[in-house]
């Protein structure tokens, strides 16, 4: 007999509290628009992975839920999550069982909406220091002289 994962057996530290997936700042997602599925896992473990379908792959189309520029940088820095028809797909092996692979999906979505959230800071564009100039400089002038060493040479 193959137990049926649980759909309520994931816990309120990855950010899914009762109905909703929670990710301050960036969406609040009901789970009744995530679909899960269960398929069997790849790799070594048995008989264990041949007979029991443990992996979980979920699936979740954002739609009005994330704002754009949230859904671009989502798109470039995970694009083998999404489909060409704008899914989110996340899957999970980690575990032998299906409910803790279930809460890793919400997881690992709940840990890359988070980080596609935050926006990329602006790179405030610093001078050199005159010291370095300087170092630079006298680098230069000894890289010079020693190649117009290696010129003709005059021995009379």
């Amino acid at each position: 007999m193959q137990n049926k994962p649980n759909e309520g057996d994931f816990s309120s530290r990855n950010g899914a509290t009762g109905s909703t997936l929670d990710v301050p700042g960036v969406a609040s997602i009901p789970l009744d628009e995530i679909e899960f599925e269960f398929v069997r896992s790849s790799g070594p473990g048995g008989q264990n992975v041949n007979k029991v379908s443990s992996k979980a792959r979920l699936r979740w189309r954002p739609g009005e839920r994330l704002a754009p520029e949230v859904w671009e940088r989502f798109q470039r820095l995970y694009p083998s999550w999404t489909t060409e028809a704008g899914d989110v797909v996340v899957s999970s092996q980690k575990f032998r069982d299906a409910p803790k692979n279930k809460a890793d999906c919400l997881e690992k979505l709940r840990a890359a909406l988070e980080k596609a959230g935050r926006a990329p800071k602006k790179r405030i564009p610093t001078k050199p220091t005159r010291g370095s100039i300087l170092r630079r400089l006298a680098d230069k002038k000894r890289n010079s002289d020693k190649k117009k060493e290696r010129g003709r040479r005059d021995f009379d």
